[in-house]
C-alpha cells in the first residue's frame, strides 16, 4: 500500500510539473481536483502534498466538478478572487511615505526617477513608529511603483554645498505646509533661459516628413535675431497653474516683482480673494537675489500696493535646480516647443500659453514691453524704510515683508 501511495504521489506530481504552466487558473484547479477525486478517500492530502496546491483550492475544485453550475465560465478567477497585495490593504502608507520623503527629496528636478536620502529600512522604521507594519521590502515596491529608483552619484552640484542647506529644505517644507492649512497662496518663482527670437535651431525633435526637416540658421549670432525674449514664470503650488511674463529688455529686480504683481491682479487675486498673505519661494541669485536690495524695495511696493504680508524663503546656495517652478513649469515648456524654432514673439508666447500637462497644469503668458534700466542703487535711508522682519533662522534667507502705510 506505501509503495502504490508513493508511485501515485511522483506520478501526480510529475503531470502536475508538465501541465500546470499550460493551464489557466480555471483549468488548473479541476486539473488537480479531479486527480483527488481518482484517488478517492485522502486524495485531497495526497494530491496537495504531491503538488503544494493548498487543501482550500482543491476542495473548491472538486465542489465545481460536482456541480458544473457553480463554474463561472466567462471568468478565469472568482470575482476578488487572488491574493491581495499589501498595498492595496493599506492605501494609507503612501500617504505617510510621501510626508517622510518629500522634506529630504532629492534628485535631478528634469527627470522622472527620482531618488531620497533615507533608506528603505529607515523609511519601514519610521512607518512602523506611526503605526504601519511595512517590511523594507514592501516600501521598495511602494517607491518603484511612484518612480522611485536608485542611483549612483551624478555631477550636477552647482557649487559648495552650505552646511545648513538640508535644514533650508525642511523650513520651506515647513512653510509651504503652514501656508497650505491656512488656504493662503505659495508661488515659486524664477527666471528661465533666455532666448533668441529668430529662425534659429531649437533643442529637440518634431514630426515632420522623411527627410523634409525644418530648415533654420546655421548660426546664432545677435545681430540675426529679432530680440531677446526673457521668460520670467510664477507657478502656483496649490493651483498647479502658472503666469510667465515674456520681457524683452533685462531682467532685473522690478521686472521679476513686475511679474508677480500682474499674476496676482490677473490670476492670484480671483483664486484667493479672502488671501492676507503670500509665501514665495525664490533661488538665492539672479533678478530675485536675496542680496538685492532692489528687490526687497521691489517687493515692499507690491506689499504697500496690495495690502498682503509677504514672506519669502530663498533656496540655499548651489540648489537652484530644486526650485518647484523649474521641474513642474520650465521643463513642460522645454517639452513643448522642443524641435520648434522660436521665430517670432508672437511665437514664443503662444507656445509657453498652450502647454498643459495631464495633471492639469494651465499657463498665462503675456508679453512684456516695458524697459527695465539697470544699475539702480537703493540707498540705505531707502533700505531703512522698508518694513522687513527677517527670521532667527538664516535671516538672510527667509524673511517678511509688511505693508509700510507711510510709504504710500
Amino acid at each position: 500500500m506505501y509503495l502504490s501511495v508513493m508511485k501515485d504521489t511522483e506520478l501526480i506530481s510529475s503531470r502536475h510539473k508538465i501541465l500546470a504552466p499550460l493551464l489557466d487558473e480555471k483549468a488548473h484547479r479541476l486539473m488537480i481536483a479531479a486527480e483527488s477525486k481518482v484517488l478517492g478517500h485522502g486524495g485531497i492530502g495526497i494530491v496537495s502534498k504531491s503538488t503544494g496546491v493548498s487543501r482550500t483550492t482543491i476542495s473548491t475544485g472538486l465542489k465545481e466538478l460536482k456541480e458544473p453550475d457553480l463554474i463561472d465560465k466567462s471568468r478565469i478567477r472568482k470575482e476578488g478572487g487572488g491574493r491581495k497585495k499589501s498595498i492595496d490593504k493599506l492605501p494609507a502608507i503612501e500617504k505617510e511615505l510621501d510626508k517622510l520623503i518629500e522634506p529630504t527629496l532629492r534628485g535631478e528636478p528634469d527627470s522622472p526617477l527620482m531618488w531620497t536620502s533615507k533608506s528603505l529600512r529607515k523609511l519601514s522604521t519610521e512607518l512602523k513608529s506611526k503605526g504601519f507594519d511595512v517590511s523594507h521590502k514592501l516600501v521598495g515596491e511602494i517607491l518603484k511603483n511612484k518612480g522611485f529608483s536608485l542611483q549612483a552619484n551624478r555631477k550636477t552640484d552647482e557649487g559648495k554645498s552650505h552646511p545648513d542647506r538640508n535644514s533650508q529644505f525642511e523650513h520651506i517644507h515647513n512653510k509651504i505646509n503652514e501656508f497650505q492649512e491656512c488656504k493662503q497662496p505659495v508661488i515659486s518663482v524664477d527666471a528661465k533661459k533666455k532666448e533668441l527670437v529668430g529662425n534659429f535651431k531649437n533643442n529637440g525633435k518634431e514630426l515632420h516628413k522623411e527627410k523634409q526637416p525644418e530648415k533654420v540658421k546655421v548660426y546664432d549670432f545677435l545681430s540675426d535675431a529679432e530680440g531677446k525674449a526673457i521668460p520670467y514664470g510664477i507657478y502656483d503650488l496649490f493651483q498647479n497653474k502658472g503666469w510667465v511674463s515674456i520681457g524683452i529688455d533685462h531682467d532685473t529686480a522690478e521686472f521679476a516683482v513686475e511679474t508677480i504683481k500682474k499674476w496676482w491682479a490677473k490670476m492670484g487675486k480671483p483664486m484667493y480673494s479672502d488671501a492676507q498673505k503670500i509665501l514665495i519661494t525664490a533661488d538665492g541669485g539672479g533678478s530675485n537675489s536675496s542680496r538685492s536690495r532692489l528687490w526687497k524695495a521691489e517687493l515692499q511696493k507690491l506689499a504697500n500696493e496690495t495690502g498682503l504680508i509677504i514672506e519669502v524663503c530663498h533656496f540655499p546656495p548651489a540648489t537652484s535646480k530644486w526650485n518647484k517652478i523649474e521641474h513642474r513649469l520650465f521643463s513642460y515648456i522645454s517639452q513643448n516647443w522642443r524641435g520648434k524654432p522660436l521665430i517670432s514673439y508672437e511665437v514664443i508666447v503662444n507656445l509657453i500659453a498652450s502647454t498643459k500637462t495631464l495633471k492639469g497644469l494651465e499657463i498665462n503668458c503675456e508679453l512684456d514691453k516695458r524697459t527695465y534700466p539697470t544699475g539702480i542703487v537703493i540707498t540705505n535711508e531707502e533700505m531703512n524704510r522698508i518694513k522687513i522682519e527677517r527670521n532667527d533662522f538664516h535671516g538672510e534667507w527667509n524673511y517678511i515683508i509688511k505693508p509700510n502705510q507711510e510709504l504710500k
